[in-house]
């Protein structure tokens, strides 16, 4: 029971294909007690996802473009547990025109929704739930390592690097609180927000291949979800600041050789991210 007796704050659980179900399903199996978060129209998906992980589960209100709503979550957070021992920070967004080539062009107000959405409110969330991590803790970011420039991804990749940054600076600030923050970057896998991806069929693809280990996008889920209990855990305490990779060590191997036989088709115009 890795997780007996903690209180574990998860965003971003939408339907049981979302990545943060599957941490949600491992938490509740090693002993945590959740809440979850959601809002608007969407809400409804959650809760109906919060029942089937267990009948009570809570989910509270939480847009994270408004400030007020991490101030109201603070307080409900505080009245109910009264201390808060993890955060799962799995929420993410980008315009359709931030993604799929169309870098060069993208307008200001596009970039600053989804920097907002993907990179801003890991800060907000750190902010909102510190106070209550009396006894120290552990926040935990879903991120996508892009330390490279991806094909498809675009201003998506910007935000994630930034939120790579915003790991270490909060790293920084809370440690002294016992308060570890680590981003857990997974390799491709089949959940609706990929669906939104321009490309990602290509990537998803490819990945397997040069993964060592070998990398399935429908059941990698697990080895995800386990990764990211194991940092909510007190297991990892000296882990702070890190970009913990879970992708089948796909990061470690430089790129593929080209085939021989690919060389015949080089000049064929080819779809973006193919």
């Amino acid at each position: 029971m890795l997780l007996q007796g903690k209180k574990i704050l998860i965003t971003g659980v939408l339907t049981p294909q979302s990545l943060a179900y599957g941490i949600a399903e491992h938490a509740l199996a090693q002993g945590a007690e959740i809440i979850l978060t959601g809002f608007g129209r969407a809400r409804s998906l959650t809760e109906r996802s919060a029942k089937r992980l267990k009948p009570g589960t809570e989910v509270l209100e939480l847009d994270v473009s408004k400030p007020e709503q991490f101030s109201a979550m603070t307080e409900v957070l505080r009245q109910k547990w009264g201390r808060v021992d993890g955060a799962v920070h799995a929420v993410a967004f980008a315009p359709e025109d931030a993604l799929g080539g169309n870098f060069l062009n993208t307008p200001w107000e596009s970039v600053q929704t989804a920097f907002r959405i993907s990179t801003f409110s890991l800060k907000e969330l750190a902010v909102a739930v510190a106070p209550l991590m009396t006894g120290g803790g552990s926040i935990v970011a879903l991120d996508f390592d892009n330390r490279v420039a991806w094909p498809i991804y675009d201003w998506m990749g910007v935000c994630k690097a930034a939120l790579e940054a915003t790991v270490r600076y909060l790293a920084r600030d809370l440690g002294p609180k016992g308060i570890r923050v680590n981003s857990l970057a997974a390799g491709p896998l089949a959940t609706v927000a990929a669906k939104g991806i321009p490309g990602f069929k290509a990537l998803e693809q490819g990945w397997g291949r040069q993964a060592p280990l070998g990398w399935n996008s429908r059941e990698s889920h697990d080895s995800v979800a386990r990764t990211a209990c194991a940092l909510l855990s007190d297991w990892l305490p000296s882990t702070t600041g890190e970009l913990v990779h879970v992708d089948g060590g796909y990061h470690a191997i430089g790129a593929p050789p080209v085939d021989p036989r690919a060389e015949q088709t080089e000049g064929e115009a080819r779809p973006a991210g193919e």
